[in-house]
Parts: structure tokens; C-alpha cells; sequence
């Protein structure tokens, strides 16, 4: 058998090989990256649904000097092992490896780097207007997935795109999913055209239209031909009605299709769009009957809401997420009051609102990718009188900052956000770690944030959000609940605005937010057989601030460390310096330990968290420095590199 793969080590090597050849190239590069995300997980089924259709986009295009833009990125597996990086593949999303979506450090054909969908239509423009500015000739190529369809912003960049004339070729890759079964009445659109008769047969009718035209007829006037026969079924249509020359639906498998198609609307010089039938997950045993399975690392791979294992290393224990325990107390609380509603957007598996969705039927709401709505409509929820719970990973709820402004806080609406992946999220990298929503929330009026050290707080913060007449979020870390039960803490019920002491000390304190609780009174045990005594104390809440906790802290020891999962600007210290200072308190005793001014790469949550020193092993060794009165420990260039992106040293 013949090993196509081997023959393609840098970009544009695919067009040494003939289009009959590219079935087999797919089928190769199919099996690699099963065989590679198994192992270390990642988007699966976008990824395996797009194999053919990034074939035919290399071998149609020059990608050295055309332009692909993918939205949001993750499903350019196959792209990267077209431009050069086939041999780096295995290290998909590892330490110092590939990152898992477009990353432009990479490689000069990644033109962005994205996570977030929907905005992949509004750059695809700004470039093409761009090179008509500056004289440039090449094709700008927007790929986009109908679940991506379901952002407010990829609709404002397609009313753009056609009224500007440009000659931008967008094309929708409509699988019928986004990582969840794409939602609302586009859905139900899509699915029209996509089961228009003349689909069913467009392979055969591409051919046999292909073969009635003379050899010297123009490209122009086989799209005419193909276009009379499209028109047939399914003009006028949004795309049309909107500007835009819209050609489809079309076998997104079908490579000798997309080959003929793209050739020649290449040429186009106006806007098109180029609607690709894909089978999300194809190849994958799980992508007809399970829906989010394809998404995971193989069958064995652990569960998502947690931290995928390593391969070669035995999976510890089944534990409880912070997800989980969000989700059991959600449902305990729904029993009893029947105004909880729970809504998310397009991510109702990792967020957990699936299974509350199952054992609440018509309490579930899942707005697709569009967190401006779903805020929108909690808003608009609570002020009619439901309790609404927004569960939204922390990175993704940044794109409703707007609408958390206005129609929450501004109204002072009794809307509960639970922030999933709050903090570094692992091996997605900075585009889904959660390192700044403390920073984007804490400056609006009325907002209460808090974060749970365990999952009784868990409980008793959702328990007092859904009490509360004001707008509240809570932060859920990417992690295990810990059992807490061998520290023998006395249990204090939460309350609005008030932390805990948790141990006492004598040579300095710890102030710890959320997650950073137990990793502090680790670190407190490991100093104490140092002989170094280290009082540690639970904040609960960054707004309000426990200014009383924070004042006592500083006034009876000779330092406080505070601890956060946080950017630090803007972040939990940053909260607690702004409470001193407006006490007159002394905060030259207030040191600060949170995320460095850096957009953090993709690595496991725990090596991240050693990195930045904010394990209990690098708490403990940023203590002693402190105590010593010395500068907490310095990055090396190695550490730089691998970990921070935005340092210049890339």
C-alpha cells in the first residue's frame, strides 16, 4: 500500500500528487489523527468532518499566498499536517507541542489565532480589503461551520461582506452540529437546503452537467450551467438575499465535486458562498449514534469535564468536577423551586446543563454560539420572575461582557452566571484558559462574585446567588472538588461578602480565592515541617470584598500572600489592595500571586500550574522568598517559551 503520507513534509507538497490520489491521502491522514488525538485529546469530529474539504482547498489554492481563515480554528488538524508540521502532529496540545488551533508562531499560513467562533467571516473581509488597498492578488477564503452560523457576529459580517463587492469566497461547512446539535430556526433552514432533491443526486448531476460542456467553453459559463440547475430547487435564499452568489449544497466527501466547484469559483469576483455538506466525526465509530463522544479521545478517554489522561499513565480514581457538584446542587435546588431555569450556549455537555436539561425537560435552554442572547434572555427571564443560571465557560462568556453591562447589572437583575473553566483551562491554551473574568466583572456595580473552595460551597454559593435580588457569578476551575475532610476545618456557612479563617499562624498569611484554598493548605503543611507557620484564610468572595478579614490580615501578620487562578491585573489582589488602600490600611504588606501579564500556551492544567508557581509545592517555595524578603522565583527563557505567548521572545 502506498504510503502518500510520507510524501507530504512541507505546504503545497500535495500538489505533487494527482487528484486520484487525494482519496487516499484522506484516508491516511484519517487514521493519524485518530490515532493521535486518542492520545492526547482534542476537537475530534470537527477535525475528522473537514479532511476531504482541506484537501481540495490545498490542491485548488496556493496557501503560501492565498489566504484560508478558519473559524475558530480547531478544525485544522489536516491543515497543519498539509504545512509542514506532519512530524510535530503527535505532540498535538502537549507541553512545548502544537498548539490546537490556528497559531500563527507556527506558521506563516495560519493568518490568526482563534478559538472563539464567528468572527472568522469579519477578518476573511478586513484582509480582502486590505490587499485591494495595497495591490495584492489573492484569494481570502472564509471557512465557516453552520453551528458558527448561530453568532449575531457572523450574520453582521455576511451583511457586510455582501454589499462590499469583494471578491471573498466563504465557505459553510454544515454538519448540523457544533459541538453539540446546532439549535434554533437556522438549523431548520440549513436542513432545508441541505435535503432539497437535488442534493441527494448532486454528485452524479455535477458530472453529467460537467460533461454537456464543450471544451472551450469559459469557467463562467459552467458556473452559469451549474447555477441554472441549482436554481431550480433552492433560489432565492438568505446568502442571495443578502448580496452574496450562494452555490450548493454539495458533497463535502467528495473530492473530484470540490475540486470541479472550487476551480471555478476561484475566478469569481464578487462575493460567494460555497454551502459543503460534512459528516462531523466521519471515520469515528461514535459519529452517528453519539453526538459528543466524537468530540473525546477515544472511548477510553477521560471524562472532559476534567483533565484528559496521559497516555501510558493509569487514571486515577473517578472523582467529582467542580462541574459536577455545580450540576447536583443546580438539580437539588430546581426541585424545590420551580423558576430555575438553566441556559447555556452550545456547550450543554461540558457545562453540565445536559443532564440537568434531562431531569428538567422544558428548563433547559441551549441558545447555540451566541452568549450575548443567552445573557439577553436570562435578563429578560429574570425580570419576568424566573431564577435563571447561566453556565458558560469562562473565556466564551467575554463575548457577552456587553449585555452583562447593560441588561444585568445596569438593571440589577437577579441573573446567576456560573463561569465553567474559570482560570487556566489546559491544553486549549489562551484562547479557552478563563485567566481575566474577575477582571471583567468585578468593575460593575451590583455583581457579586465568589468562587467555592470545595463542593459545600458549591452548594451554599448557588444556594445564596439564587436568593439574592442582584446579578452574581460564580468560578468553577477545570478540576476536581477536594476533599478537604483531613484538615479538620471548621465549617463555617457562607454569607454575603464574609471569608473564613482556616488556620492560624505566626511568621505570615495566605489570602486564597476559590481553587487555591486547598493548594494553600497543602503548601501550609509543607512549610510547617520546615518550621515555617503560615496562617491561611478563605476569601469566598472577590465582590464584596471581606475588607474586615483582609485588614485584620495585615495588621497581625508581617504578610499576606494572596492566591488566585487570575490574571493579576485587575484580579482578586488587585481587589484586596483597592479595599486596604480605601481603609488607609498598609498594603506594603499585601503581596500579590496570580497569572503574569502573558496569554499563557497550552500545556495540562497542573504543569501550568507548577509553572506559575501556583501548585502547593511552588506556593510553599513563593513563601519562603516572601518571608526571606526576597522577589518570588524567577522564569527561566525556556519557561518563557514554552509557556508565555506576548513576551516578544516568540
Amino acid at each position: 500500500m502506498t504510503n502518500l503520507l510520507s510524501k507530504i513534509n512541507a505546504t503545497n507538497d500535495i500538489k505533487k500528487l494527482s487528484p486520484e490520489e487525494l482519496p487516499g491521502l484522506a484516508a491516511e491522514i484519517r487514521n493519524l489523527i485518530l490515532d493521535v488525538v486518542t492520545k492526547t485529546g482534542g476537537h475530534l469530529g470537527s477535525n475528522l468532518g473537514v479532511i476531504e474539504l482541506t484537501l481540495a482547498l490545498h490542491y485548488a489554492f496556493d496557501v503560501t499566498k492565498d489566504v484560508i481563515v478558519w473559524d475558530g480554528s480547531y478544525q485544522t488538524y489536516t491543515h497543519k499536517i498539509l504545512t509542514g508540521r506532519k512530524e510535530k502532529f503527535p505532540t498535538l496540545r502537549q507541553f512545548g507541542g502544537m498548539c490546537g488551533f490556528g497559531w500563527k508562531p507556527e506558521s506563516e499560513t495560519d493568518p490568526f489565532n482563534f478559538g472563539h467562533v464567528g468572527t472568522g467571516p469579519g477578518a476573511a473581509l478586513g484582509v480582502a480589503m486590505a490587499d485591494e488597498k495595497l495591490g495584492r492578488k489573492r484569494k481570502v477564503i472564509s471557512v465557516i461551520g453552520d453551528g458558527s452560523m448561530t453568532c449575531g457576529v457572523a450574520f453582521e459580517a455576511i451583511n457586510n461582506i455582501g454589499t462590499s463587492g469583494k471578491p471573498l469566497l466563504m465557505i459553510l461547512n454544515d454538519n448540523g452540529m457544533s459541538i453539540a446539535k446546532t439549535v434554533g430556526s437556522l438549523s431548520l433552514y440549513f436542513n432545508e437546503l441541505r435535503s432539497a432533491p437535488l442534493f441527494q443526486e448532486f454528485k452524479n448531476e455535477v458530472h453529467r452537467v460537467l460533461e454537456k460542456i464543450p471544451g472551450g467553453q469559459t469557467a463562467e459559463h459552467m458556473l452559469d450551467a451549474l447555477r441554472r440547475g441549482l436554481t431550480q430547487t433552492i433560489f432565492p435564499n438568505l446568502f442571495t438575499g443578502l448580496g452574496m452568489q450562494y452555490y450548493g449544497p454539495i458533497d463535502g466527501h467528495d473530492i473530484k465535486g470540490l475540486l470541479t466547484i472550487l476551480h471555478n469559483v476561484r475566478s469569481q469576483e464578487k462575493p460567494v458562498v460555497l454551502h459543503v455538506v460534512t459528516q462531523k466525526g466521519l471515520g469515528h465509530p461514535d459519529a452517528k449514534c453519539d453526538p459528543f463522544a466524537m468530540h473525546k479521545a477515544g472511548t477510553a478517554a477521560a471524562d472532559y469535564k476534567l483533565e484528559p489522561a496521559k497516555p501510558g499513565v493509569p487514571a486515577a480514581p473517578k472523582q467529582k468536577s467542580y462541574t459536577t457538584g455545580f450540576i447536583d446542587a443546580l438539580c437539588n435546588l430546581a426541585e424545590k423551586d420551580k423558576r430555575i431555569v438553566g441556559l447555556t450556549a452550545a456547550m450543554p455537555d461540558g457545562t453540565g446543563i445536559l443532564d440537568f436539561g434531562k431531569k428538567f425537560p422544558g428548563r433547559m435552554v441551549d441558545v447555540g454560539i451566541s452568549e450575548q442572547v443567552g445573557v439577553a434572555m436570562a435578563a429578560g427571564m429574570a425580570q419576568g420572575g424566573l431564577r435563571p443560571v447561566v453556565a458558560i465557560y469562562s473565556s466564551f462568556m467575554q463575548r457577552a461582557y456587553d449585555i452583562i453591562f447593560q441588561e444585568m447589572c445596569l438593571n440589577n437583575l437577579p441573573v446567576v452566571l456560573v463561569l465553567d473553566r474559570a482560570g487556566i483551562a489546559g491544553e486549549d491554551g489562551p484562547t479557552h484558559h478563563g485567566n481575566f473574568d474577575i477582571a471583567y466583572l468585578r468593575t460593575f456595580p451590583n455583581m457579586v462574585l465568589m468562587a467555592p473552595k470545595d463542593e459545600r460551597e458549591v452548594n451554599e454559593m448557588l444556594a445564596l446567588a439564587l436568593t439574592l435580588k442582584q446579578p452574581s457569578a460564580i468560578r468553577l476551575p477545570r478540576e476536581n472538588v477536594p476533599d478537604l475532610s483531613r484538615f479538620k476545618l471548621q465549617t463555617n456557612p457562607v454569607a454575603l461578602g464574609k471569608g473564613e479563617m482556616l488556620a492560624t499562624g505566626r511568621d505570615g498569611a495566605i489570602l486564597a480565592y476559590g481553587v487555591m484554598v486547598e493548594k494553600a493548605l497543602v503548601a501550609r503543611e509543607l512549610l510547617l515541617k520546615e518550621g515555617l507557620d503560615v496562617a491561611v484564610a478563605n476569601a469566598r468572595f472577590a465582590k464584596p470584598i471581606d475588607s474586615d478579614l483582609a485588614a485584620y490580615l495585615v495588621k497581625d501578620y508581617p504578610w499576606v500572600l494572596t492566591l488566585e487562578d487570575h490574571a493579576t491585573q485587575g484580579g482578586f489582589g488587585s481587589a484586596v489592595m483597592e479595599a486596604l488602600s480605601l481603609r488607609n490600611e498598609d498594603t506594603s504588606k499585601l503581596k500579590i500571586h496570580a497569572i503574569p501579564d502573558r496569554f499563557l500556551q497550552h500545556a495540562d492544567r497542573k504543569e501550568l500550574l507548577a509553572f506559575l508557581h501556583l501548585d502547593p509545592a511552588g506556593i510553599a517555595d513563593v513563601v519562603r522568598m516572601v518571608a526571606a524578603g526576597r522577589p518570588a522565583p524567577a522564569l527561566d527563557a525556556t519557561q518563557r517559551k514554552h509557556f508565555l505567548y506576548g513576551t516578544g521572545e516568540e
